[in-house]
Formats: C-alpha cells, sequence, structure tokens
C-alpha cells in the first residue's frame, strides 16, 4: 500500500460495499526496441475465499483493462498465480525471470583495475541513471517505479544490503548490490541487483565475487536464460535453477506498437489483423509504418499477418520469432508478412530480474 499508493488499488465490492477482491497497479514503463513504454504492473491481485470460482477476478481484471484503456496505457504486465486466469482477459507470457548460482571457488577470473567503491547509505537515486543506460537496450526491463527501486535497496529485516560501484565514482561502469546470508548447505551472497556496462567492468564484478571464496561457497543473481555474463567464466559452472515467465496484456494495439522503438535500419510496413474478445476498440486492421526506428499506425491494409490479443504478446516482446508462432498456431501469415515481421520483432530476449 505504502509503495503503490492507496489511490492505485482497485477493489470489486459487493452492492451492500463488501470488498471481496482487490488488486495493486504500479504505473511505470517497460523497455523495447530502445524505447520505454508506458506500462501498467499489476500486483497483489487477490479475491476472498468464499468467492473464488465465482468469475469476481475475471470481472475484477476486466474491468481494470477497460480503466487502463480509457487511460491510455498501452501495456500491462504481471506475475501470474495461474496462467488459465490471466489468458481469459488477454494476457500471456512475454519474457523471462530467472535466477543463477555459481560456486564462488569456481569463478577463476583475477583483474581489479577498475576500482571498488562502497556506497552508504544505500539509496537508489545513486544507481538509477547506471540502470537506465543498461536496461534501454535491453527488452522487457522497467523504467522503474519508486516502490520497485526501494525493494531493490532496502534489506529484508535482520539482513544487511552491500553496495559498490563499479568504477570511478565520477565515472561508474556498473555497480552490484547484494545481500549475504548462510543457508543450510554454506554461506550465499544474493545478487539483488547489478549492471555492467563495459567488458572492463564485467572482468572486475567476476573477480569482486571470487574475492569472496574463502567465506562465500555459492553466488546468485538474475539474468537472461542466455546471459551473457556467464560468458567470460573458464568453465560452465553457473547453473541456471530457477526461470518462470512473467505475463504482457496488449492493453492499446495502435499505442503499444507506436511506443516501443525497432530496428533504426529498417523501412518496412506490416499489415496486421488483430482479434480481441474482451476489448473492442482493438479488433480490426492495422497498417504498422516503421521507419528511423519509430512506428505509426493505421487503421486499414490487407490484415496478412492475422492474430488474437495474445498471440500478439510474444512477438511484440521478442519471446518468440514470428516463425515459431506460425508453427505453433499462434498466427498465419503470407511468407512476406512473416519476413517483415521477424525483420521488426526478432531481437534479444525479453528478460527482467525484478518481481512484483
Amino acid at each position: 500500500m505504502n509503495s503503490i499508493g492507496q489511490e492505485n488499488f482497485r477493489y470489486l465490492r459487493q452492492t451492500s460495499g463488501r470488498a471481496i477482491g482487490g488488486l495493486g497497479i504500479y504505473y511505470m514503463g517497460q523497455w523495447y526496441g530502445g524505447q520505454s513504454v508506458p506500462m501498467a504492473g499489476i500486483a497483489a491481485v487477490g479475491i476472498v475465499p468464499e468467492y473464488r470460482g465465482t468469475g469476481a477476478a475475471y470481472e475484477l481484471l476486466k474491468q481494470m483493462l477497460a480503466e487502463l484503456h480509457t487511460q491510455g496505457v498501452p501495456i500491462s504486465t504481471l506475475y501470474p498465480a495461474t496462467q488459465k486466469l490471466y489468458r481469459k482477459v488477454g494476457y500471456e507470457q512475454g519474457g523471462s525471470y530467472c535466477r543463477w548460482e555459481i560456486p564462488a571457488a569456481s569463478i577463476h577470473l583475477c583483474d581489479r583495475h577498475l576500482p571498488m567503491t562502497r556506497v552508504t547509505p544505500v539509496h537508489y537515486a545513486t544507481f538509477q541513471d547506471i540502470y537506465d543506460q543498461q536496461a534501454q537496450s535491453t527488452n522487457g526491463h522497467l523504467a522503474r517505479h519508486q516502490g520497485i527501486w526501494e525493494r531493490v535497496v532496502e534489506p529484508a529485516k535482520e539482513q544487511a544490503i552491500y553496495a559498490y560501484l563499479i568504477g570511478t565514482e565520477d565515472q561508474p561502469e556498473g555497480y552490484a548490490i547484494f545481500t549475504q546470508k548462510q543457508e543450510p548447505d554454506g554461506f550465499m551472497i544474493s545478487i539483488k541487483d547489478w549492471v555492467v556496462l563495459t567488458p572492463a567492468a564485467l572482468r572486475r564484478f567476476w573477480t569482486f565475487f571470487a574475492d569472496h571464496r574463502s567465506q562465500i561457497d555459492r553466488v546468485r543473481w538474475f539474468s537472461s536464460p542466455l546471459d551473457s555474463l556467464t560468458l567470460l567464466l573458464p568453465e560452465q559452472t553457473a547453473k541456471l535453477n530457477f526461470q518462470q515467465r512473467w505475463m504482457l496484456r496488449i492493453v492499446d494495439v495502435p499505442k503499444a506498437l507506436e511506443k516501443r522503438g525497432y530496428p533504426p535500419e529498417i523501412e518496412t510496413e506490416l499489415h496486421l489483423e488483430v482479434r480481441d474478445d474482451l476489448l473492442p476498440q482493438n479488433n480490426g486492421k492495422f497498417i504498422l509504418k516503421v521507419s528511423q526506428g519509430r512506428g505509426e499506425v493505421a487503421k486499414g491494409g490487407n490484415g496478412a499477418l492475422q492474430l488474437d490479443i495474445r498471440s500478439l504478446v510474444p512477438l511484440y516482446t521478442g519471446l518468440f520469432p514470428p516463425y515459431q508462432l506460425q508453427k505453433s498456431g499462434h498466427l498465419e501469415a503470407t511468407t512476406d508478412a512473416l519476413l517483415r515481421a521477424k525483420q521488426l520483432f526478432s531481437t534479444s530476449h525479453p528478460w527482467m530480474p525484478d518481481f512484483f
């Protein structure tokens, strides 16, 4: 309630006034193609036990999405407790949330050319600009809400938090924010947030955590399922030990397509036909014209690429290329439309390190 603000909660009530369900909305952004797309992050969805299975959650989400469309919010993202409910209202898998782990003694890197500068007290303003430099080039990363930042820099109860800038204070090349704790099978460093902007910062990052090996058994961090951090390691000792996919909903088709970025060297147009059973404003044929990295959308066209609102999500985020979506029955398209869609949407794998 304190992080989101009471004004950003929505409640479903009986006619008597009793609240039987509710949810919270983080108004923030999500990066796609180098542009931050305004996004509503949905959290704390709950229905009282005696009203579960009655359609109350569906009604709550339906009304929330209608409000977001009226507000002009292009997309919405959430972590599902169950996919079935959210798919009913048009959400689909959009990207990854993955946890990696490595034995500290196996890192075997030694490059201390860059300084590591301890930051205290730990306040997110120190790291925000550095984070934004990495986020804007990573599909799926959040343009973080203050409440998300507070979760990054505030430790759990009775737990210390450590933060270091990589490089000089006036020209940082990255950072690491982490905690240390004892688990049943040894001592663990858990990296809550990290950024590396240069090859030198990446080498210093791994050297710093390798230097903990006499006391720390394992290092844990969140990254992409294909993590470029691990490419520098001498052996394949880093293991992916948890993976979940977050879900996204296209709330306003034209705005969502216009707000994201595209490869700047591509000039083309893609004709789409979209079906949306919940928000009829999204139904119909659209022409997406892309030039100099930006898109413009107009009604009309020949509908050469046909799909429903859910199937548009993994295409939009880049989770799956259009050829795979066609093979799995998520879209129908001409050969030319498939090629154009690949040029526009098949970029880096979408992921984020944040859970909400």
